[in-house]
C-alpha cells in the first residue's frame, strides 16, 4: 500500500486538545477529510477559526466568531496553525469584546479569554 493510500485510508480524523494562554484555557480541534479540513479554538465566550465558519449564521445567532483564512498552498490544518494567522472577518458579538480585523488568532483567543474572565462563571 502506498503512502497516500494508508494515510488516506485513517480519514476521517478528529483531534482535540487542551491549550493554554496567558489569559486561560481553550480547547483545540481538528477536523480531516478526504480532501478537506478545518480547525479552531474555542473559548467559553466564541472561536477562533478557520475561513469554513460562515459569519453571516453565526452573526445571525449573536456567537461571537472570528475567522482566519488559508490558502490552497498552505491551509490551516491545527489549531497551532491559528496562531499566528491574521484574523480576517469577526462578526460584531466578537468585535464588541475587542477582536479586530488584522490581529492574530493568538491575539483574537486572548481577547476572547478576558472577555470570559469579566462574565465570570
Amino acid at each position: 500500500m502506498s503512502e497516500q493510500s494508508s494515510a488516506t485510508s485513517q480519514l476521517p480524523i478528529s483531534d482535540r486538545c487542551s491549550m493554554q494562554f496567558e489569559h486561560g484555557a481553550a480547547i483545540g480541534t481538528a477536523q480531516r477529510w478526504l480532501g478537506g479540513q478545518y480547525c479552531s479554538i474555542i473559548t467559553k465566550v466564541g472561536i477562533v477559526g478557520c475561513g469554513i465558519y460562515d459569519l453571516a449564521t453565526a452573526a445571525e445567532f449573536g456567537q461571537a466568531i472570528a475567522i482566519a483564512k488559508g490558502t490552497p498552498a498552505q491551509p490551516l490544518v491545527l489549531p497551532e496553525d491559528l496562531l499566528e494567522a491574521k484574523i480576517v472577518g469577526v462578526t460584531p458579538a466578537a468585535a464588541a469584546m475587542g477582536v479586530e480585523p488584522g490581529c492574530s488568532g493568538r491575539e483574537a483567543v486572548e481577547t476572547m479569554l478576558r472577555a470570559a474572565a469579566k462574565i465570570g462563571d
